[in-house]
């Protein structure tokens, strides 16, 4: 009957969903710090920094798509979704951060779409 008892050292999953987003929101707070200082050391300047914010969910998307990936040891439907979903969004931040030409860049959104949609199709989950 004891082996059903917690211990209280267990992290309960309300801990480990705080523990991810702290981690997450310290890597953008440093980022963003690391691309302001290198803005003012260099000289090189990023004139829509606010894109940098767009890195939130980003990140949080391929955390959520590296904890599925994890817990299942494969790459499952479930994990495909945060996956592209954070690559679309950091697809979307480099493209203001660095004023890159949409009319150049869309073709990337298509391509990563239809990756993911033939790995949905070639590994049939």
């Amino acid at each position: 009957m004891s082996e059903n008892i917690p211990s209280g050292n267990e992290p309960t999953p309300d801990d480990t969903r705080r523990g991810n987003a702290a981690w997450i929101g310290g890597a953008v707070l440093i980022l963003i710090g690391v691309i302001f200082l290198l803005q003012n050391l260099s000289g090189i300047g990023f004139g829509n920094w606010w894109a940098l914010f767009i890195l939130i969910p980003a990140l949080g998307s391929l955390a959520t798509a590296w904890r599925i990936y994890q817990t299942n040891g494969r790459l499952t439907a479930a994990a495909r979704g945060p996956l592209i979903g954070g690559v679309i969004l950091l697809m979307i931040t480099a493209t203001f951060l660095f004023n890159l030409d949409w009319g150049k860049v869309w073709p990337l959104f298509l391509i990563i779409a239809g990756l993911g949609a033939l790995a949905a199709a070639l590994m049939g989950d």
